[in-house]
């Protein structure tokens, strides 16, 4: 064991700082071998296979190449749930967390028909799923390889959704979604072209594009037409939620009050930033 985690620290030194290389190592070390990190601390974790080793290398050289480490062990861990990640979808972000910990605390005991816009790997559907039994959670996405990983993760995680091919931008599709809706969900694409220069390398180089940027010219594409499909869809007294560019705040409450929404409320993450916006007609 000690050897491979003598391997794991060489192979990645200089390209990590120390601390996010022992972080990397519990991860690997847990997933692969089952070694819990009180026994890398205490020095008492197994001989490793030949096998394990061999895969722990291979992790290894994924990360030195700047491979996100969720998808290097394949998952990752989302309000307490475990959801498998890869290429098809974005891994999903604390500060979606902190959007579907609003939705959970006004919903809190009640029931909902709820609606996803662009599920990615299904994370809020699936959680809201889950932590709001009896809710009826329907997730759609443009992606069908995105909505194949959500439906693997509502497996694991024993959700019921209901998994749908659809592109919000045209509204020719509008009716293959239905409703009406209580609450409906969006954490669409808002990071502009021009922001693209201050983003960590491993997620230009791994994460789909697609589901993460807007052109400079028109960077409320989706907030626009998702404001405008869900005043159509949501019932009386419903919610539209959405996680939003934290430079664009202004933007897309002005958008939202264009489209009739009367009631609006900004909310800022943990970080300070403007990030999540809850609005109703």
């Amino acid at each position: 064991m000690i050897e491979t985690i003598t391997y794991i620290h060489h192979s990645l030194k200089d390209v990590y700082p120390p601390e996010e290389i022992r972080s990397f190592t519990r991860l690997i070390m847990e997933h692969v071998c089952g070694i819990q990190p009180y026994q890398l601390l205490m020095g008492k974790g197994k001989e490793l296979s030949g096998m394990e080793a061999h895969t722990v290398r291979e992790m290894a050289e994924r990360l030195r190449q700047g491979e996100p480490v969720q998808y290097v062990v394949g998952q990752t861990s989302f309000c307490g749930l475990t959801f498998r990640v890869d290429q098809r979808a974005l891994i999903p972000r604390p500060e979606t967390e902190e959007l579907v910990a609003c939705i959970l605390k006004d919903y809190e005991g009640k029931k909902a028909r709820i609606l996803d816009i662009g599920t990615g790997s299904g994370c809020i559907a699936v959680t809201l799923a889950r932590k709001l039994p009896g809710s009826e959670v329907t997730a759609i996405d443009v992606s069908e390889d995105a909505l194949n990983l959500a439906r693997e993760n509502a497996q694991i995680n024993e959700a019921s959704v209901s998994f749908l091919r659809t592109d919000i931008l045209d509204r020719r599709q509008d009716g293959k979604v239905g409703g009406p809706f209580d609450l409906i969900v969006s954490n669409p694409p808002y990071v502009r072209e021009s922001e693209k220069a201050g983003m960590e390398r491993n997620v230009l180089l791994y994460e789909p594009a697609q589901a993460l940027f807007v052109p400079d010219d028109d960077p409320m594409v989706f907030y626009r037409a998702i404001a405008r499909f869900a005043g159509g869809r949501l019932q009386e007294n419903g919610s539209l939620y959405f996680e939003i560019n934290a430079q664009l705040g202004r933007e897309t409450l002005n958008i939202l009050a264009a489209e009739g929404y009367a009631k609006q409320e900004l909310i800022r993450d943990l970080s300070g930033k403007d990030r999540i916006i809850k609005a109703q007609l």
